[in-house]
């Protein structure tokens, strides 16, 4: 979605942006292959290696990534790529599980970074972890087109509760689900409505049901057309993650006019700064986000507050915002 929003941003400005896939579309005759742990990943980087080719007319190489396996399949080869092809390398680290990362992968995450002429994170939580480990990065704020989404004021706040986080272990949807499961003891029209897919998602199904929360709604997978109305249609945005960087469905939030309850995981503590621009709970504590939803039911007006405040943080994550900061980027050294 950053890729996507950031090559929309440049090519509006008239300059010319190849996006190269790390997950090219398998032929019709192979896609049944999708299905196939491993043999997969063989014949994908099969596909993605020779495209690599296309960052020969690049006069820079912006190049996203998150940690791990992922790192060494996209990443890696997409940075030696270009600096075998004497190009400007930046790399754009994104992963809130960065710290692992760099202290326990040794030879396969350090030999690599050092390809990149310059690292950019988004957040300063990001950057601190860098430095720990003797990195200089760039801060960079995650990029939202606000225009995309319709702010809009509540009053009165309905309890209409909107997680759009994926359903893997980290997110842990499950105690949204739990703190729904209190919320609707006291306020039984309430409703939750799931946007994601992931490997927790029958798990989180059965669990619904075992709550006998019915007014839980999973919806799957929506694609970027969609989300604008999703969040139109609902009152307030949770996130109860305990692994994160700067999430942007947080500032799809801000942009849409949603007062937000979540976690202080990463960089949500300085995004998210508590009883200014949103609320903040302690992780894997549902009495505690369940308590905080029914503080912006009982008090709108604050609610209110709270959500305007956000609307104008979200400001510095526009395209204006952040536009000089990657042409200083794209174009230091030249």
């Amino acid at each position: 979605m950053q890729a996507q929003a950031l090559a929309k941003s440049l090519r509006a400005e008239g300059h010319a942006v190849t996006f190269v896939p790390i997950n090219p579309e398998f032929p019709p005759g192979l896609r049944w292959l999708r299905r196939i742990p491993y043999l997969r990943t063989i014949v994908n980087e099969a596909l993605f290696l020779p495209s690599l080719g296309r960052l020969q007319g690049a006069d820079a190489v912006h190049v996203f990534s998150a940690s791990y396996w992922s790192f060494l399949l996209g990443p890696a080869p997409a940075m030696l790529a270009g600096r075998l092809l004497r190009k400007r390398v930046v790399l754009n680290y994104r992963s809130g599980e960065a710290d692992d990362h760099l202290a326990h992968w040794g030879v396969f995450v350090h030999p690599w970074l050092r390809l990149a002429d310059e690292i950019a994170v988004p957040s300063e939580y990001l950057r601190t972890v860098f430095a720990r480990h003797g990195y200089r990065v760039r801060v960079i704020r995650n990029l939202v087109d606000t225009s995309l989404f319709r702010y809009r004021e509540r009053l009165p706040v309905r309890p209409r509760i909107l997680s759009t986080r994926n359903l893997e272990p980290y997110y842990r949807v499950d105690v949204t689900l739990e703190a729904f499961a209190l919320l609707k003891a006291r306020y039984p029209e309430a409703t939750l409505t799931i946007v994601g897919y992931g490997s927790e998602e029958q798990r989180l199904r059965r669990m619904a049901a075992s709550l006998g929360t019915s007014a839980v709604r999973f919806v799957g997978k929506a694609d970027r057309p969609t989300l604008p109305g999703l969040y139109d249609e609902h009152d307030i945005f949770v996130n109860s993650s305990v692994l994160d960087n700067q999430p942007v469905s947080v500032l799809e939030a801000f942009a849409s006019g949603l007062p937000v309850v979540s976690t202080g995981t990463g960089d949500i503590a300085a995004m998210l700064r508590c009883g200014d621009t949103g609320l903040l709970v302690p992780p894997v504590d549902p009495a505690a986000t369940a308590a905080a939803i029914a503080s912006l039911l009982e008090s709108p007006d604050r609610a209110l507050l709270l959500a305007r405040r956000a609307n104008k943080e979200v400001q510095k994550y526009t395209w204006p915002a952040v536009r000089c900061e990657w042409a200083d980027v794209y174009g230091a050294g030249a």
